[in-house]
Protein backbone atom coordinates (compact mmCIF):
# COMPACT_ATOMS: atom_id res chain seq x y z
CA UNK A 1 0.00 0.00 0.00
CA UNK A 2 2.75 2.49 0.37
CA UNK A 3 3.33 2.45 -3.38
CA UNK A 4 0.13 4.18 -3.68
CA UNK A 5 0.65 6.66 -0.63
CA UNK A 6 1.52 10.53 -0.88
CA UNK A 7 -0.28 11.14 -4.09
CA UNK A 8 -1.96 14.50 -3.70
CA UNK A 9 -5.93 14.14 -3.98
CA UNK A 10 -6.06 16.39 -7.13
CA UNK A 11 -3.61 13.63 -8.72
CA UNK A 12 -6.45 10.72 -7.94
CA UNK A 13 -8.47 12.55 -9.38
CA UNK A 14 -6.93 13.30 -12.72
CA UNK A 15 -6.13 9.63 -12.87
CA UNK A 16 -9.56 8.27 -12.12
CA UNK A 17 -10.77 10.65 -14.79
CA UNK A 18 -8.54 9.12 -17.01
CA UNK A 19 -9.81 5.52 -17.06
CA UNK A 20 -13.32 7.31 -17.21
CA UNK A 21 -12.41 9.76 -20.24
CA UNK A 22 -10.58 6.47 -22.08
CA UNK A 23 -13.50 4.42 -21.19
CA UNK A 24 -15.57 6.91 -23.10
CA UNK A 25 -13.00 7.05 -25.94
CA UNK A 26 -12.84 3.34 -26.41
CA UNK A 27 -16.39 2.68 -26.49
CA UNK A 28 -16.48 5.07 -30.12
CA UNK A 29 -13.36 5.66 -31.47
CA UNK A 30 -12.15 1.71 -32.28
CA UNK A 31 -15.59 1.40 -33.99
CA UNK A 32 -15.18 4.43 -36.34
CA UNK A 33 -13.96 2.47 -39.32
CA UNK A 34 -16.86 0.44 -39.12
CA UNK A 35 -19.55 2.37 -38.88
CA UNK A 36 -18.63 4.27 -41.60
CA UNK A 37 -18.08 1.56 -43.79
CA UNK A 38 -21.37 -0.42 -43.01
CA UNK A 39 -23.41 2.28 -42.01
CA UNK A 40 -22.93 4.93 -43.92
CA UNK A 41 -20.80 3.06 -47.15
CA UNK A 42 -17.73 5.44 -46.86
CA UNK A 43 -14.99 3.79 -49.20
CA UNK A 44 -11.30 2.61 -48.03
CA UNK A 45 -9.70 5.40 -48.90
CA UNK A 46 -11.46 8.11 -47.71
CA UNK A 47 -11.84 5.77 -44.41
CA UNK A 48 -8.34 6.26 -44.57
CA UNK A 49 -7.94 9.29 -44.28
CA UNK A 50 -10.49 9.90 -41.95
CA UNK A 51 -8.49 7.98 -39.10
CA UNK A 52 -5.30 8.75 -40.22
CA UNK A 53 -6.15 12.80 -39.56
CA UNK A 54 -6.20 12.47 -36.12
CA UNK A 55 -3.26 11.00 -35.19
CA UNK A 56 -1.35 13.55 -38.19
CA UNK A 57 -3.23 16.43 -36.32
CA UNK A 58 -2.65 15.52 -32.81
CA UNK A 59 1.72 15.25 -33.72
CA UNK A 60 1.58 18.48 -34.95
CA UNK A 61 -0.59 19.90 -31.66
CA UNK A 62 0.74 18.45 -29.21
CA UNK A 63 3.27 21.46 -28.99
CA UNK A 64 0.63 23.86 -29.49
CA UNK A 65 -1.63 22.52 -26.67
CA UNK A 66 1.77 22.19 -24.64
CA UNK A 67 2.45 25.93 -25.26
CA UNK A 68 -0.65 27.46 -24.64
CA UNK A 69 -1.16 24.99 -21.43
CA UNK A 70 1.96 26.34 -19.70
CA UNK A 71 1.03 30.04 -20.93
CA UNK A 72 -2.70 30.25 -20.01
CA UNK A 73 -2.98 27.71 -17.09
CA UNK A 74 -3.87 24.03 -17.20
CA UNK A 75 -7.25 24.83 -15.90
CA UNK A 76 -8.29 26.56 -18.80
CA UNK A 77 -7.04 24.57 -21.88
CA UNK A 78 -8.17 21.05 -19.72
CA UNK A 79 -11.88 22.87 -19.77
CA UNK A 80 -11.76 24.45 -23.02
CA UNK A 81 -10.86 21.18 -24.44
CA UNK A 82 -12.42 18.55 -22.20
CA UNK A 83 -16.06 20.90 -23.49
CA UNK A 84 -15.11 20.81 -27.34
CA UNK A 85 -14.12 17.04 -27.13
CA UNK A 86 -17.87 16.50 -26.05
CA UNK A 87 -19.30 18.40 -28.88
CA UNK A 88 -17.18 16.50 -31.58
CA UNK A 89 -18.40 13.03 -30.46
CA UNK A 90 -21.90 14.05 -30.42
CA UNK A 91 -21.31 15.32 -34.07
CA UNK A 92 -20.20 11.87 -34.87
CA UNK A 93 -23.08 10.84 -33.73
CA UNK A 94 -25.19 13.15 -35.64
CA UNK A 95 -23.79 13.84 -38.78
CA UNK A 96 -23.83 11.81 -41.98
CA UNK A 97 -21.28 13.89 -43.71
CA UNK A 98 -18.14 12.33 -45.19
CA UNK A 99 -16.55 15.70 -45.00
CA UNK A 100 -17.54 16.58 -41.52
CA UNK A 101 -16.32 12.86 -40.53
CA UNK A 102 -12.56 13.85 -41.02
CA UNK A 103 -12.95 17.66 -39.82
CA UNK A 104 -14.42 16.16 -36.75
CA UNK A 105 -11.49 13.74 -36.45
CA UNK A 106 -9.09 16.43 -36.99
CA UNK A 107 -10.39 17.94 -34.03
CA UNK A 108 -10.80 15.04 -32.06
CA UNK A 109 -6.70 14.46 -32.54
CA UNK A 110 -6.16 17.99 -31.31
CA UNK A 111 -8.28 17.98 -28.47
CA UNK A 112 -5.96 14.75 -27.31
CA UNK A 113 -3.02 16.85 -27.83
CA UNK A 114 -4.14 19.61 -25.89
CA UNK A 115 -5.68 17.46 -22.93
CA UNK A 116 -2.62 14.71 -22.37
CA UNK A 117 -0.02 18.18 -21.93
CA UNK A 118 -2.33 19.58 -19.27
CA UNK A 119 -3.12 16.20 -17.44
CA UNK A 120 0.33 15.51 -17.14
CA UNK A 121 1.75 19.06 -16.45
CA UNK A 122 -0.99 19.26 -14.40
CA UNK A 123 -0.07 16.00 -11.95
CA UNK A 124 3.48 16.89 -12.40
CA UNK A 125 2.62 20.31 -10.19
CA UNK A 126 1.25 18.30 -7.57
CA UNK A 127 3.71 15.39 -7.35
CA UNK A 128 7.25 15.31 -5.59
CA UNK A 129 10.28 14.53 -8.14
CA UNK A 130 10.82 11.20 -6.65
CA UNK A 131 7.80 9.98 -7.12
CA UNK A 132 6.94 10.63 -10.93
CA UNK A 133 7.96 7.35 -11.89
CA UNK A 134 5.46 5.36 -10.37
CA UNK A 135 3.18 8.82 -11.30
CA UNK A 136 3.58 7.64 -14.94
CA UNK A 137 3.40 3.95 -13.78
CA UNK A 138 0.15 4.33 -12.14
CA UNK A 139 -1.09 6.60 -15.52
CA UNK A 140 -0.05 4.28 -17.57
CA UNK A 141 -2.64 1.75 -16.21
CA UNK A 142 -5.35 3.54 -15.85
CA UNK A 143 -5.08 4.03 -19.37
CA UNK A 144 -4.64 0.13 -20.16
CA UNK A 145 -7.55 -0.55 -17.85
CA UNK A 146 -9.70 2.07 -20.00
CA UNK A 147 -8.47 -0.13 -22.94
CA UNK A 148 -9.81 -3.56 -21.94
CA UNK A 149 -13.65 -2.20 -20.62
CA UNK A 150 -14.19 0.73 -23.48
CA UNK A 151 -14.76 -1.28 -26.30
CA UNK A 152 -16.66 -4.14 -24.19
CA UNK A 153 -19.17 -1.18 -23.04
CA UNK A 154 -18.83 -0.31 -26.81
CA UNK A 155 -20.04 -3.41 -28.17
CA UNK A 156 -23.00 -3.87 -26.01
CA UNK A 157 -24.28 -0.09 -26.23
CA UNK A 158 -24.31 -0.33 -29.98
CA UNK A 159 -25.99 -4.07 -29.64
CA UNK A 160 -28.83 -2.67 -27.79
CA UNK A 161 -29.54 0.41 -30.26
CA UNK A 162 -28.07 2.28 -33.22
CA UNK A 163 -24.48 1.99 -33.80
CA UNK A 164 -23.75 5.98 -33.53
CA UNK A 165 -25.50 5.39 -29.91
CA UNK A 166 -21.87 4.99 -28.21
CA UNK A 167 -20.40 8.34 -29.51
CA UNK A 168 -23.61 10.30 -28.12
CA UNK A 169 -22.74 8.32 -24.53
CA UNK A 170 -18.89 9.47 -25.04
CA UNK A 171 -20.06 12.99 -25.95
CA UNK A 172 -22.18 12.82 -22.60
CA UNK A 173 -19.78 11.20 -20.25
CA UNK A 174 -16.96 13.98 -21.61
CA UNK A 175 -19.24 16.95 -20.57
CA UNK A 176 -19.97 15.10 -17.53
CA UNK A 177 -16.39 14.72 -16.64
CA UNK A 178 -15.81 18.63 -17.55
CA UNK A 179 -18.81 19.61 -15.01
CA UNK A 180 -16.91 17.66 -12.34
CA UNK A 181 -13.07 18.93 -13.41
CA UNK A 182 -14.89 22.93 -13.11
CA UNK A 183 -16.34 21.90 -9.72
CA UNK A 184 -12.89 19.95 -8.23
CA UNK A 185 -10.38 22.62 -9.57
CA UNK A 186 -11.99 25.42 -8.77
CA UNK A 187 -11.46 24.07 -4.72
CA UNK A 188 -7.43 23.69 -5.18
CA UNK A 189 -5.39 26.65 -5.85
CA UNK A 190 -2.83 25.73 -8.86
CA UNK A 191 0.61 25.47 -8.12
CA UNK A 192 1.87 25.72 -11.89
CA UNK A 193 4.68 28.45 -12.40
CA UNK A 194 3.56 29.98 -15.95
CA UNK A 195 5.72 30.52 -18.90
CA UNK A 196 6.61 34.41 -19.26
CA UNK A 197 4.33 35.94 -21.32
CA UNK A 198 7.11 37.68 -23.09
CA UNK A 199 7.84 34.31 -24.51
CA UNK A 200 6.10 33.49 -27.74
CA UNK A 201 5.16 30.06 -29.48
CA UNK A 202 7.89 30.26 -32.21
CA UNK A 203 10.37 31.37 -29.43
CA UNK A 204 9.63 28.50 -27.39
CA UNK A 205 9.67 26.26 -30.79
CA UNK A 206 13.24 27.17 -31.48
CA UNK A 207 14.12 26.38 -27.60
CA UNK A 208 12.80 23.24 -27.76
CA UNK A 209 14.06 22.09 -30.68
CA UNK A 210 17.88 23.49 -29.53
CA UNK A 211 18.02 21.23 -26.53
CA UNK A 212 19.85 18.42 -27.97
CA UNK A 213 18.47 15.91 -25.54
CA UNK A 214 15.12 16.48 -26.54
CA UNK A 215 15.89 15.89 -29.93
CA UNK A 216 17.94 12.60 -29.61
CA UNK A 217 14.72 11.22 -26.78
CA UNK A 218 12.47 12.09 -29.94
CA UNK A 219 14.35 10.64 -32.11
CA UNK A 220 14.44 7.24 -29.90
CA UNK A 221 10.53 7.75 -28.71
CA UNK A 222 10.19 7.71 -32.99
CA UNK A 223 11.55 4.86 -33.65
CA UNK A 224 10.37 3.05 -30.55
CA UNK A 225 6.65 3.78 -31.70
CA UNK A 226 7.65 2.88 -35.24
CA UNK A 227 8.08 -0.24 -33.53
CA UNK A 228 5.21 -0.58 -31.39
CA UNK A 229 2.91 0.22 -34.25
CA UNK A 230 3.32 -3.25 -35.56
CA UNK A 231 1.29 -4.71 -33.05
CA UNK A 232 -1.93 -3.00 -35.01
CA UNK A 233 -0.79 -3.32 -38.42
CA UNK A 234 1.43 -5.86 -39.86
CA UNK A 235 1.63 -8.45 -36.78
CA UNK A 236 -2.62 -9.31 -37.76
CA UNK A 237 -1.63 -9.56 -40.99
CA UNK A 238 1.65 -12.30 -40.15
CA UNK A 239 -0.32 -13.94 -38.06
CA UNK A 240 -2.99 -14.81 -40.39
CA UNK A 241 -0.60 -16.47 -42.68
CA UNK A 242 1.23 -17.94 -40.64
CA UNK A 243 -0.98 -19.63 -38.49
CA UNK A 244 -4.71 -21.98 -39.08
CA UNK A 245 -7.51 -19.64 -36.96
CA UNK A 246 -4.50 -16.83 -37.60
CA UNK A 247 -7.89 -14.11 -36.51
CA UNK A 248 -8.72 -16.33 -33.25
CA UNK A 249 -5.24 -16.58 -32.24
CA UNK A 250 -4.51 -12.26 -32.87
CA UNK A 251 -7.49 -12.16 -30.81
CA UNK A 252 -5.83 -13.77 -28.19
CA UNK A 253 -2.89 -11.79 -28.12
CA UNK A 254 -4.67 -8.74 -27.93
CA UNK A 255 -5.95 -9.64 -24.84
CA UNK A 256 -3.17 -11.21 -23.79
CA UNK A 257 -1.06 -8.49 -23.99
CA UNK A 258 -3.72 -6.39 -21.75
CA UNK A 259 -3.66 -8.95 -19.23
CA UNK A 260 0.26 -8.89 -19.02
CA UNK A 261 0.01 -4.86 -18.36
CA UNK A 262 -2.71 -5.03 -15.88
CA UNK A 263 -0.73 -7.96 -14.13
CA UNK A 264 2.46 -6.35 -13.94
CA UNK A 265 2.46 -3.35 -13.93
CA UNK A 266 2.26 -3.03 -10.32
CA UNK A 267 4.87 -5.22 -9.65
CA UNK A 268 7.22 -3.91 -12.63
CA UNK A 269 6.78 -0.20 -11.45
CA UNK A 270 8.09 -1.18 -7.65
CA UNK A 271 11.15 -2.98 -9.04
CA UNK A 272 11.65 -0.45 -11.47
CA UNK A 273 12.42 2.00 -8.61
CA UNK A 274 15.25 0.40 -7.76
CA UNK A 275 16.91 1.32 -10.41
CA UNK A 276 18.15 4.62 -12.44
CA UNK A 277 15.89 5.86 -15.49
CA UNK A 278 18.72 4.72 -17.67
CA UNK A 279 18.65 1.00 -16.32
CA UNK A 280 14.84 0.91 -16.89
CA UNK A 281 14.52 2.20 -20.07
CA UNK A 282 17.17 -0.22 -21.47
CA UNK A 283 15.68 -3.17 -20.05
CA UNK A 284 12.48 -2.52 -21.69
CA UNK A 285 14.03 -1.88 -25.35
CA UNK A 286 15.71 -5.46 -25.02
CA UNK A 287 12.33 -6.97 -23.84
CA UNK A 288 10.76 -5.22 -26.62
CA UNK A 289 13.26 -6.02 -29.43
CA UNK A 290 13.57 -9.66 -27.94
CA UNK A 291 9.31 -10.22 -28.49
CA UNK A 292 9.63 -8.11 -32.09
CA UNK A 293 12.50 -11.41 -32.82
CA UNK A 294 10.33 -13.61 -31.80
CA UNK A 295 7.21 -12.70 -34.01
CA UNK A 296 10.08 -12.60 -36.81
CA UNK A 297 10.51 -16.50 -36.17
CA UNK A 298 7.75 -17.69 -35.10
CA UNK A 299 5.79 -20.71 -36.79
CA UNK A 300 3.66 -21.46 -33.81
CA UNK A 301 0.59 -20.33 -31.46
CA UNK A 302 2.90 -20.76 -28.40
CA UNK A 303 6.10 -19.03 -29.90
CA UNK A 304 3.59 -15.83 -31.25
CA UNK A 305 2.05 -16.03 -27.23
CA UNK A 306 5.58 -15.66 -25.77
CA UNK A 307 6.82 -12.99 -27.87
CA UNK A 308 3.94 -11.19 -27.03
CA UNK A 309 5.02 -11.34 -22.79
CA UNK A 310 8.18 -9.86 -23.68
CA UNK A 311 7.11 -7.29 -26.26
CA UNK A 312 3.97 -6.32 -23.35
CA UNK A 313 7.23 -6.41 -20.94
CA UNK A 314 8.68 -4.24 -22.77
CA UNK A 315 6.18 -1.92 -23.38
CA UNK A 316 5.26 -1.58 -19.32
CA UNK A 317 9.35 -0.43 -18.92
CA UNK A 318 9.49 1.81 -21.81
CA UNK A 319 6.48 3.91 -22.27
CA UNK A 320 5.55 5.54 -18.60
CA UNK A 321 9.97 5.77 -18.72
CA UNK A 322 9.80 7.88 -21.79
CA UNK A 323 7.79 10.43 -19.97
CA UNK A 324 9.47 10.73 -17.28
CA UNK A 325 12.82 11.12 -19.25
CA UNK A 326 10.93 14.22 -20.72
CA UNK A 327 9.47 15.80 -17.29
CA UNK A 328 13.38 15.51 -16.11
CA UNK A 329 14.88 17.33 -18.60
CA UNK A 330 11.72 20.13 -18.74
CA UNK A 331 11.62 23.54 -16.87
CA UNK A 332 9.20 24.06 -14.22
CA UNK A 333 8.24 26.64 -16.75
CA UNK A 334 7.60 24.64 -19.67
CA UNK A 335 6.40 21.32 -18.60
CA UNK A 336 3.86 21.01 -21.09
CA UNK A 337 5.52 22.59 -23.61
CA UNK A 338 8.34 19.78 -23.38
CA UNK A 339 5.43 17.20 -22.71
CA UNK A 340 3.64 18.32 -26.15
CA UNK A 341 6.38 18.68 -28.22
CA UNK A 342 7.14 14.94 -27.27
CA UNK A 343 4.33 13.94 -29.17
CA UNK A 344 6.65 14.54 -32.56
CA UNK A 345 6.84 10.87 -31.93
CA UNK A 346 3.40 9.66 -33.28
CA UNK A 347 5.34 10.30 -36.18
CA UNK A 348 6.22 6.69 -35.64
CA UNK A 349 2.99 5.88 -35.39
CA UNK A 350 2.09 7.47 -38.58
CA UNK A 351 4.60 6.18 -41.14
CA UNK A 352 5.48 2.49 -39.17
CA UNK A 353 2.08 0.67 -40.65
CA UNK A 354 3.07 2.33 -44.21
CA UNK A 355 6.60 0.83 -44.16
CA UNK A 356 5.94 -2.12 -42.31
CA UNK A 357 3.06 -2.71 -45.14
CA UNK A 358 6.06 -2.63 -47.44
CA UNK A 359 8.40 -4.52 -45.86
CA UNK A 360 5.31 -7.58 -45.01
CA UNK A 361 4.88 -7.52 -48.95
CA UNK A 362 8.64 -7.42 -50.22
CA UNK A 363 10.40 -8.68 -47.10
CA UNK A 364 8.25 -10.96 -45.20
CA UNK A 365 10.51 -13.64 -43.36
CA UNK A 366 12.60 -10.77 -42.68
CA UNK A 367 10.27 -7.75 -41.75
CA UNK A 368 10.09 -8.52 -37.58
CA UNK A 369 13.92 -8.68 -37.60
CA UNK A 370 14.47 -5.62 -39.45
CA UNK A 371 12.04 -3.84 -37.13
CA UNK A 372 13.36 -5.08 -33.87
CA UNK A 373 16.93 -3.77 -35.33
CA UNK A 374 15.26 -0.28 -36.04
CA UNK A 375 14.02 -0.64 -32.15
CA UNK A 376 17.21 -1.67 -30.99
CA UNK A 377 18.55 1.42 -32.57
CA UNK A 378 16.64 3.61 -30.19
CA UNK A 379 18.56 2.88 -27.05
CA UNK A 380 22.07 4.37 -28.80
CA UNK A 381 19.94 7.83 -29.53
CA UNK A 382 18.76 7.40 -25.81
CA UNK A 383 22.41 6.39 -24.23
CA UNK A 384 23.48 9.62 -25.80
CA UNK A 385 21.08 11.52 -24.87
CA UNK A 386 21.58 10.60 -21.18
CA UNK A 387 25.16 10.82 -21.35
CA UNK A 388 25.04 14.48 -22.11
CA UNK A 389 25.07 17.20 -19.17
CA UNK A 390 22.22 18.77 -18.78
Amino acid sequence: MRFFQHFHPLVWIILGGTVFTRIASFMAMPFLALYLHKDLGVGPLLIGITIGIAPLLSTIGGFIGGYLTDRFGRKRILLITVFVWSTVFIGFATTNIVAMFIVLNAINGLCRSFFEPATQALMIDFTPQEKRKRLFSLRYTAINIAAVIGPVVGVYIASLSSPSVPFLFTGAMYCVYGIFLMLVLNRYEMKQQKLATQIQIHHMFRIILSNRKMQLFVAGAILINFGYSQFDSTLPQLVELTVEEGVKLYSLLIALNAAVVLILQLPISIYSERYSTKFTLLLGIGFFVAGLALFGVANSSLIFVIGMVLFTIGEIFVFPTMNVLIDEIAPETQKASFLGAAQFKNLGSFIGPVIGGWLLVHFQDQLFFLVALIVLSSAAFYKTAMNLKQ
